[in-house]
Parts: structure tokens; C-alpha cells; sequence
């Protein structure tokens, strides 16, 4: 793999910009403690509270377990009982003992709960970052979520994850995600650093290479979310819900813009193992992310990135959600990583200077989840501010290699501007 110097007025190469973001991811995290529960983490509310009956999820329990492990491997006292608490959580209520795997929440147990691929992604990704934390509990976590992905979710003969099954995996669910496949991919990079088994590298290319380098390049590198088992695109899917938080109608460009990223650690970490690198990793990064810009950015009059678009890339779901613009931040600094071309450059300032201006809440703290179509805070999709995994991951990524993955990179490499 190659790599460029960035131009030399990038951010990126300013101290001051690295103190900016250090401070924000500061912020971000002191913001985020107040989500602990009995059982884990729960959502948080805009002005950063639980509500009376707040419950521990999976899904927020394992992104604040990683969180908080990112925090306490750069030295951040105050961040290790947290991240003892997520490992006691997703090893114990969140856990389901009978049948393995992870409920969606505590205390579920009925016989309708689902096992989904997306949140048992997360709990790998977590399980990792606690364990290059050195954190007590970690390991035997690794390993479980490990097994159940190996038993359970990983599909061989599709070079793929199997979306969902019922509690005790009798049954699966007739659909294949490119959502579940793309968390997938990301905590398949960490458990490659963790476990040093070059087979996560292969099996994240082979994903990669489905979901991407086939279905979004014959889609003008507009990521198709949805498919049957045969790997069938499915463009009707959720039509009817076109706003859905997780499987919405049409495109999603901030998916677009996380598999880009995703696209170069891969290539990144596949170099540094001396493992077949394919040169369409990059040129397929550049490509999504150039598409996704073209279609997404400022397309209804207004600036920001609109959450879903249909077919002929028309907007469909115009609200902006702080996600889709911390990923693309992040996609536009590992681009100008990977190429040193000055656009990458003024798309991350650009990406930056919109979340300074509409996302980061300097008043109640951390950032609005999402805005409507003036581009004024609005709770239609996500209420409340229950995330720090998306904007954390931002203020970090533009000051780390791309590779190895967020957690192992942290621990092994010097950094300006973590403090």
C-alpha cells in the first residue's frame, strides 16, 4: 500500500486542529458516563439523562464497552471501571446463558428474542478493544463472541454474515444485510490485530468484496442494503418505512462513507500482514466516497448529508444525522491519508465546519443525533443523544494510522495530540 503526505496547510498536520479534537473527544466522553445503568448502558436523553425506566441495551453497552477502552488505552484515568462494567454486562444480564449469544436487551428471555448479527459484531468489536485494554473478564468475552460467530453467523460458502436467527438459532431470517456485513468487517480488523489470525483479513475481504466491489459498483458505488439469501437485491425493502433507524428504504450515503473508510484499514492492515493487497481497495474507497458526496451533500438546497436517497439517488429521508457526517469526516481524513490530494482536504474541513455549526451542542453537551430539513435540531429518527461511538471515532481516526485498527493502533503508536 502507498501512502501520501498530506498537502502542507492539511488540518491534519496542525497542532492546534489535534488539540481541538482531543478536547472535543474530551467532552464527548465525560458527556457519555452518565449512561451507565445496573446492567449496562443505557440511552441518554438530549440534555444527557436517563429516563425512569431506562433500560441496559446490547447494541449502546457494547459501543460504550469500546468507547470506554479507546479512552482508558490513551491513558484517561476514570474510564477503567467503565469498561469493567460493560465486559460484567455483556458477560452476564445482556447475555443469553442458555443458548449463547446476546440479547437486544436485558432481561429478555421470552422466546422472541432475536440473535442479530449487527449487535454481536459490536460485542467482538468491544470484547477486543477491552482486551488490548488489558481489562479483567475480556478475554474469556473474545473468546465466547468469537465462537458464536464462528457457530453461528459466519457463512463460508458466501464469504459472509447470516443477519439473524430466533433465541436458539433454529430458525434465520430470510434476509442478508449490507449494514450487519459492514460492522462485520470492522470488528473483523480488530480481532485480526487481537488475535494476530489472518483469517478475519480474509474473511472482511470477501465481504468487502460482495457487498462493494460487486453490488455498489454496479450501482454507481451507491451501497444496496438489502438483499434476500441468494444475494438478490431487494430494492423494495422497507418502502413503506422509509425512515427506518437501521434498515431504511434506498441508499444510505453515510454507509457509503464508512465503507470507504472501512475499505482502506482493510487494505492498510492487509499490507502491514504481507498479505494479497487488491488495488481496487482504493480505487473502490475513492469512488464511494465520491459518489456519495455527488448524490448526498447539499442535494435539496440546503447544506449536510440527507440520511436515505431512492434509486435515481432523489432524496427520500432529508433529515441529517450526526453519524453519516462524523463518517464522512472520517472517510475524507483517511482518504487525504491514503492519497494526499488537496479535495480530501477541503471535504474534511467542510464535513467539520458543518458539525461546528449544526451538531455540536456547546450548551447540554455532546452532539444533536439529528436535524430536520432547515437543519435545526429534531428527534423524527433518533432522539436523544444515546451515541458516542460515531463522533469518539471521529475526533480519533483523523490522528491515528490506518492501520492497525483503532484499539491496537492507540496502544502501539505515539500520537500528537492524545492526551
Amino acid at each position: 500500500m502507498s501512502s501520501f503526505p498530506q498537502p502542507f496547510s492539511s488540518w491534519l498536520n496542525t497542532p492546534a486542529h489535534h488539540a481541538w479534537l482531543a478536547a472535543e473527544g474530551l467532552r464527548l466522553l465525560d458527556f457519555a458516563k452518565a449512561s451507565r445503568l445496573a446492567e449496562g448502558f443505557g440511552n441518554l436523553d438530549a440534555q444527557g439523562r436517563l429516563a425512569a425506566d431506562a433500560h441496559a441495551e446490547t447494541m449502546n453497552t457494547a459501543r460504550m464497552t469500546h468507547s470506554f477502552a479507546m479512552a482508558h488505552i490513551q491513558g484517561l484515568p476514570g474510564y477503567a471501571g467503565l469498561v469493567d462494567h460493560g465486559i460484567a454486562a455483556l458477560a452476564g444480564p445482556l447475555r443469553d446463558a442458555e443458548h449463547g449469544g446476546w440479547f437486544a436487551v436485558a432481561g429478555q428471555g421470552d422466546g422472541n428474542d432475536g440473535k442479530a448479527a449487527y449487535l454481536h459484531a459490536f460485542v467482538a468489536l468491544a470484547a477486543s478493544s477491552a482486551v488490548v485494554a488489558r481489562r479483567p473478564g475480556a478475554d474469556a468475552l473474545l473468546a465466547e463472541a468469537i465462537r458464536i460467530i464462528d457457530a453461528h453467523f459466519w457463512r463460508e460458502e458466501e464469504g459472509a454474515m447470516a443477519e439473524s436467527f430466533n433465541r436458539d438459532w433454529s430458525e434465520q431470517e430470510a434476509y442478508r444485510g449490507a449494514n450487519s456485513n459492514m460492522h462485520a468487517t470492522e470488528a473483523f480488523l480488530a480481532l485480526a490485530d487481537v488475535t494476530q489470525d489472518p483469517r478475519w483479513l480474509n474473511r472482511a475481504l470477501r465481504i468487502v468484496e460482495r457487498v462493494i466491489h460487486i453490488h455498489a459498483a454496479d450501482n454507481d458505488f451507491m451501497v444496496v442494503e438489502h438483499f434476500d439469501l441468494a444475494w438478490q437485491p431487494l430494492r423494495e425493502y422497507n418502502r413503506a418505512f422509509p425512515a427506518d433507524g437501521f434498515r431504511p428504504f434506498g441508499t444510505t450515503p453515510g454507509h457509503g462513507f464508512e465503507w470507504a473508510r472501512l475499505l482502506l484499514h482493510l487494505e492498510a492492515s492487509r499490507g502491514q500482514a504481507g498479505m494479497l493487497t487488491p488495488g481496487w481497495l482504493a480505487l473502490d474507497a475513492q469512488r464511494l466516497f465520491q459518489s456519495n458526496c455527488r448524490n448526498g451533500w447539499n442535494v435539496d438546497g440546503a447544506p449536510g448529508i440527507v440520511y436515505t436517497l431512492d434509486w435515481d439517488n432523489r432524496p427520500v429521508v432529508r433529515q441529517r444525522l450526526h453519524w453519516t457526517h462524523a463518517e464522512a469526516s472520517a472517510a475524507a481524513s483517511a482518504l487525504l491519508k491514503r492519497t494526499g490530494e488537496a479535495h480530501y482536504e477541503t471535504w474534511y474541513r467542510r464535513f467539520w465546519e458543518f458539525c461546528e455549526a449544526h451538531f455540536i451542542d456547546r450548551q447540554h453537551g455532546s452532539w444533536h443525533h439529528e436535524l430536520g430539513q432547515d437543519n435545526a435540531p429534531s428527534a423524527e429518527i433518533w432522539g436523544g443523544k444515546p451515541d458516542l461511538y460515531h463522533a469518539w471515532q471521529a475526533v480519533l481516526i483523523p490522528r491515528l494510522p490506518l492501520a492497525p485498527s483503532m484499539a491496537s493502533a492507540l496502544a502501539q503508536v505515539s500520537v500528537p495530540g492524545l492526551v
